[in-house]
């Protein structure tokens, strides 16, 4: 099967994921799916331990009841991304670049993502807007970098992408393309011929962040994908978010740390969960993340060790916790 087929393939409601681990159909949330749909490739699953509710990996896609709960401060918006949405499918927050959404939907649904609210229909890119977006990194020469996230910038077929890189290339203060992409982890398969042939043509620099939270989502087929990356010439980087009963251990960061390099990948940010409403039963105070962080510099070398971040809408730019 090509990715497109594996995508199809995976879980669309809780209740098949559930009956597939072994799980009573009916532990999930209702509720919760229908405001937040369930998504969930295959092979992600295979990873999964039956019959097992404390699951790292399932405790990151399975909804939940707690979702439901209204928890004053956890917000629809809560990086405020709306004031810097300059046009349709454009974010201009950082200086020197800019993030465009050129995805509306993901390979899997992670329930703490911080865009579960974001109005994707309204940022909906065609190619008279897409034009306009050319048309204002041509203008801005502050602008080096361009970002595609999303969704997952990955969704978009291969020939799309081209289309879209095809006229940054000529911007000559432009000089990175950055993907921020959760498909290598939890879709490996997205890594084809058809894009690391396109990715080898492309004459810009090329990083790519995964977002990874656990050692157990890496495997062998993890390991070819980047692997196929870096021979390409891309920069791998990893994002990580601090989940409450998923990754909240040092010794569980360690090993994730140490994987990830094993993969050719390097620790990049650990992030403190974004309050978007719904997720607050994901979240630790400040001060149990400084304790974890602490134990986690003790126990690995420096380069290994991901900066401690959080986003705060006020800055324009993330915010170390030290």
């Amino acid at each position: 099967m090509n990715w497109s087929q594996e995508l199809a393939a995976g879980f669309r409601e809780q209740k098949q994921l559930l009956k597939y681990l072994g799980h009573d159909e009916a532990s999930g949330s209702l509720g919760a799916q229908q405001q937040f749909s369930t998504r969930v490739p295959k092979g992600f699953a295979d990873k999964m331990k039956r019959n097992d509710f404390n699951c790292p990996l399932l405790k990151q896609v399975l909804p939940s009841s707690a979702e439901l709960k209204l928890i004053d401060g956890y917000v629809i918006d809560p990086l405020q991304e709306s004031q810097f949405n300059m046009m349709p499918g454009l974010l201009h927050k950082y200086h020197g670049r800019v993030l465009i959404t050129i995805a509306g939907s993901c390979a899997i649904n992670c329930r703490y993502c911080f865009r579960r609210h974001f109005p994707y229909q309204d940022n909906r890119i065609n190619l008279k807007q897409w034009q306009a977006i050319v048309d204002y990194i041509k203008n801005d020469s502050s602008i080096n970098e361009v970002i595609f996230s999303g969704g997952d910038p990955l969704m978009v077929q291969t020939k799309r992408l081209a289309e879209y890189i095809e006229p940054l290339e000529s911007i000559k203060h432009l000089d990175t393309l950055r993907f921020h992409s959760r498909m290598p982890i939890v879709l490996p398969e997205r890594i084809d011929a058809e894009f690391l042939e396109l990715m080898a043509r492309l004459t810009l620099k090329k990083v790519m962040v995964v977002h990874c939270n656990h050692s157990e989502e890496l495997c062998p087929k993890t390991a070819q994908a980047l692997a196929d990356l870096k021979k390409k010439g891309f920069v791998l980087l990893n994002q990580s978010v601090l989940l409450k009963g998923v990754n909240d251990h040092s010794k569980i960061l360690a090993e994730l740390s140490h994987k990830l390099f094993g993969q050719g990948v390097m620790p990049y940010y650990l992030h403190l969960l974004d309050k978007v409403k719904g997720t607050a039963h994901f979240d630790m105070t400040v001060a149990d993340a400084k304790q974890i962080y602490k134990k986690l510099q003790i126990i690995l070398p420096g380069y290994l060790v991901p900066k401690l971040t959080r986003e705060i809408p006020s800055e324009k730019h993330k915010t170390l916790i030290n």
